[in-house]
C-alpha cells in the first residue's frame, strides 16, 4: 500500500482512497431535492470512463509542451461532475481551465480563445446559451457538453459511453507517464483591474500545497465538508484535494441561498468561506439577537460583549473562563445549532477577515482558521492551524512547510516555494516582472510577528493624499464594517486633500434605527438623503476615526443606495472590491465628497 507521500499527481488521490476504506459518500449533491451520494468506486469508474471517452474525442496530448496541451474548460456551479471532470482531464495530460459562471461575455470570449479551448462543459441550459451566443467567434472550440440534461444539448454522460477496454488501457498508459511537474490547470484571475491573466499551475504546485496544509486541518477521517465557494477559485479546489486525501466527504451546497438549510441537513464538521460571507452570517445572528426582549436580550448581548474580549493567546483568568462557559451553554449553543451543530472549524481566505469576527466566533467554539495566499501560490502561503498554539488572531498564521517568506524593503511580501506558479500563460514578460531574483512578488504589504505573518494592505491599493501621506484603505474599511449600520465601504482619497469613503448602509438595520427614532422609512434611495440619517452616519464614522491617525481619518463620505455586485462588475467572484471599476462608475459621487 502506497503512503500519502508517494502521491505525485493530484489524481493519485483516487488510488489512495481505493487502497484504504472507500467512502460511501466521497462526493454528494442534491438531485431533484434528494441527496445523491457517489462512493469512491463510482467516482473512480466515472473518472476512468470519462478520460477514455475524451481520448475518443481526439483530446490527445503526447509529449506536448505545457502551453500546447489541449485545454478543456468548465463553467459550472460546484457539483460532483466538476471534480470528476477535473480528475479525468488530468489523467490524459490535458489542462482544465475553470471559468466563473458569473463571467461577462467579453471575458468569456477572451479566455476561451486565449486558452484555445477544445471542449467546454457547462452546468445547464442558461450557461449553454451564454456560450452559444459567441460560438461563431470561438474558432478552437469543437463542442459543448452540459452536466444537466437539456434538450438539444449534448450530455456529459454521452462521453462515458465512448469508453472501451482499449481506450481505458490507453488512458492508464498516459496517466502513468504524467509527471508531478506537468501542467495541471490554467486559472484565469479576474483580479481587480486589467484583462484576465492565465496562471499556470502544475500538479506539484497544488499537491505540495495540499500536503503542507494537511497537518493544519482538524485530525480525524470520515468528516463531512460542505462546499459552496466556487471551485473555479484555487482556494476551494485545493481544499477539495485536502478533503480527498483526508478522506473527508464533500457535500455540495445547492446554492449560496441554500447554504443555511444545507448546513442543518448534513451537519458538516468543516467548510471554507470568504470574509464577506462570514460577515453576513454574523449580521443575521445579530439581527436575531436584536429581536429578543427582556432577559433573553440582555443575556445575548452580555455573551456577545464577553466574546469580543476573547484572546486565544493569553490566560483570560478563572472568572472570564467561567463566564464564557455559561455564555456557551446559554447563547452560543444556538449559534452552533444554526450552523449544523457539528462544526469543528471554518477556514477563511480570499480576503482579510475582521479580527473582531474571528475573536467572537472562536469564543463561541466555532474556530476560524484564517489563511493567506494567491492563485499564483496554489494558493496557501500561511494559515492559522487547528492547533491553537499555531493560531494568532489578527494574523494569517505561520508560513506553511517548504514555503519561505521575506519582507522587502518597501514592506512587500515575497515568497518562494514549490507552490509558486509555473508562470502566466503566453506572457513571459509579465511572468518575469512578477519575480525579484527568484522571489514571487505578492503585491501585499505585511510584517512578521514572531512566526506569524500579518497582512497590512495591498501594495497597489495604498494611495497617497495630495499632502504626500500614504493611506492603507483596508484596515479602515474593516474597522468601519464593524458597525451594525455599515454593510460595505470603500475608502478613497488618492491625490486628494483628505481621506473620504463611499459607504453602503445596512438598510435592514437602518430601517430598525428609523423606527426607534420615529422616522418614516420610505425607500433606501430616499433615506440616504435624510439629514437625520446622514448625521447618524457622521457619528458612526467619528466613533471609528479615533482608531486612526489624522491622515487616515474619514473626513467626508457619501452614502450609496445599494451594495456593489459581482454581476455589475463591481466585485470579484471572491467578493473583493474592484476599486478601479467602482471609482470610474461612481466618479460623480466621489467628486461630491471633494466639492
Amino acid at each position: 500500500m502506497k503512503s500519502i507521500t508517494d502521491s505525485k499527481r493530484l489524481f493519485d488521490c483516487i488510488e489512495y482512497h481505493l487502497e484504504r476504506s472507500p467512502l460511501e459518500d466521497m462526493l454528494a449533491a442534491k438531485e431533484n431535492g434528494e441527496w445523491v451520494k457517489y462512493n469512491t468506486k463510482q467516482v473512480a469508474t466515472n473518472v476512468n470512463d470519462l478520460s477514455a471517452g475524451l481520448l475518443k474525442l481526439g483530446i490527445h496530448c503526447g509529449d506536448m509542451a505545457p502551453e500546447s496541451r489541449p485545454k478543456i474548460a468548465v463553467i459550472s456551479k460546484n457539483r460532483p461532475e466538476w471534480l470528476i471532470l477535473d480528475l479525468a482531464v488530468q489523467r490524459i495530460g490535458a489542462v482544465l481551465t475553470p471559468i466563473y459562471p458569473t463571467i461577462n461575455i467579453n471575458e468569456l470570449e477572451f479566455i476561451l480563445n486565449d486558452a484555445e479551448v477544445k471542449l467546454l462543459f457547462v452546468n445547464d441550459a442558461i450557461l449553454f446559451k451564454k456560450a452559444s451566443a459567441i460560438r461563431d467567434r470561438l474558432p478552437f472550440l469543437n463542442d459543448i457538453y452540459s452536466f444537466d440534461k437539456e434538450e438539444g444539448v449534448k450530455h456529459w454522460k454521452q462521453i462515458l459511453t465512448l469508453s472501451t477496454p482499449q481506450l481505458l488501457s490507453a488512458a492508464s498508459v498516459i496517466a502513468d507517464k504524467i509527471k508531478s511537474e506537468d501542467l495541471a490547470t490554467i486559472i484565469y484571475t479576474s483580479g481587480t483591474t486589467g484583462i484576465p491573466k492565465g496562471v499556470m499551475l502544475s500538479h506539484n504546485n497544488i499537491l505540495s500545497n495540499v500536503m503542507a496544509c494537511l497537518p493544519c486541518f482538524p485530525p480525524g477521517d470520515n468528516l463531512r465538508a460542505l462546499s459552496f465557494l466556487p471551485l473555479n477559485h484555487i482556494f476551494e479546489r485545493m481544499v477539495s484535494y485536502v478533503y480527498l486525501y483526508k478522506r473527508t466527504s464533500i457535500y455540495y451546497a445547492e446554492s449560496l441561498e441554500a447554504v443555511g438549510e444545507n448546513l442543518r441537513e448534513i451537519n458538516p464538521q468543516i467548510f471554507t468561506t470568504v470574509p464577506r460571507m462570514l460577515e453576513k452570517v454574523y449580521d443575521r445572528i445579530m439581527a436575531k439577537g436584536r429581536e429578543l426582549t427582556g432577559v433573553k436580550r440582555k443575556l445575548f448581548f452580555w455573551a456577545h460583549d464577553l466574546a469580543t474580549k476573547f484572546d486565544l493567546n493569553k490566560d483570560m483568568g478563572t472568572l472570564y473562563t467561567i463566564q464564557l462557559f455559561i455564555a456557551n451553554k446559554l447563547i452560543f449553543k444556538k449559534w452552533r445549532e444554526a450552523l449544523g451543530n457539528q462544526l469543528v472549524c471554518i477556514i477563511s481566505g480570499g480576503a482579510a477577515c475582521q479580527a473582531r469576527l474571528i475573536r467572537i466566533f472562536t469564543a463561541a467554539k466555532i474556530p476560524i482558521m484564517e489563511g493567506y495566499g494567491l492563485t499564483e501560490t496554489s494558493p496557501v502561503i500561511s494559515v492559522n492551524t487547528f492547533n491553537k498554539k499555531q493560531r494568532m488572531i489578527g494574523t494569517v498564521g505561520p508560513v506553511i512547510d517548504k514555503v519561505t517568506v521575506k519582507i522587502a524593503g518597501d514592506g512587500e511580501i515575497l515568497c518562494k516555494g514549490p507552490n509558486v506558479m509555473m508562470g502566466y500563460y503566453k506572457q513571459p514578460a509579465l511572468t518575469a516582472d512578477t519575480f525579484d531574483n527568484g522571489w514571487f512578488k505578492t503585491g501585499d504589504i505585511g510584517m512578521m510577528i514572531n512566526e506569524f505573518l500579518k497582512i497590512t494592505d495591498r501594495k497597489k491599493e495604498l494611495f497617497k493624499t495630495s499632502g504626500g501621506k500614504y493611506v492603507a484603505p483596508l484596515p479602515i474599511e474593516n474597522k468601519l464594517k464593524e458597525s451594525m449600520y455599515v454593510e460595505n465601504v470603500m475608502v478613497v482619497g488618492s491625490n486628494r486633500k483628505y481621506t473620504g469613503a463611499l459607504i453602503v448602509p445596512s438598510f435592514a438595520n437602518l430601517q430598525e434605527w428609523c423606527a426607534t427614532k420615529g422616522i418614516v422609512y420610505t425607500t433606501d434611495a430616499q433615506m440616504i438623503r435624510e439629514q437625520n440619517v446622514i448625521e447618524m452616519y457622521k457619528d458612526v464614522v467619528e466613533s471609528f476615526n479615533k482608531y486612526f491617525n489624522q491622515v487616515e481619518q474619514v473626513k467626508k463620505f457619501e452614502l450609496m443606495p445599494h451594495d456593489w455586485k459581482i454581476e455589475n462588475g463591481e466585485m470579484t467572484p471572491k467578493l473583493s472590491l474592484k476599486r478601479q471599476v467602482i471609482m470610474e462608475k461612481y466618479s460623480d459621487v466621489i467628486e461630491r465628497i471633494y466639492s
